[in-house]
């Protein structure tokens, strides 16, 4: 897991022909509003969070989110676990995001 700031996140991510992004918040947070074309796999659903890891394609380069960055950081260190390759996570979460967003 890379830890990113809100610019290297969404610069990174971007750039990145591999990317997804993937939010692991709640879906009463995911109605407040979201990045555009993430992926929304709430952490808290714990063995529903797993079982959709399972079908994600570990190749591929996760830049992960939640409101504030600490469950993103656990859900890129559970990544790690399972064998993606790459994860980061977004410092500060949600709650900063300046980037697009869907409300």
């Amino acid at each position: 897991m890379k830890e990113l700031n809100q610019e290297e996140w969404r610069e990174k991510a971007a750039q990145d022909e591999d990317a997804v992004i993937l939010d692991v918040r709640t879906d009463q947070e995911v109605e407040e509003g979201y990045i555009p074309g993430a992926k929304i796999i709430d952490i808290h659903k714990a063995q529903e969070f797993l079982n959709e890891l399972d079908k994600l394609d570990k190749d591929k380069n996760y830049y992960v989110y939640c409101r504030s960055g600490n469950r993103s950081g656990q859900a890129c260190a559970i990544m790690d676990q399972r064998g993606f390759k790459n994860t980061y996570n977004l410092i500060g979460g949600f709650s900063q995001w300046e980037g697009e967003r869907t409300e």
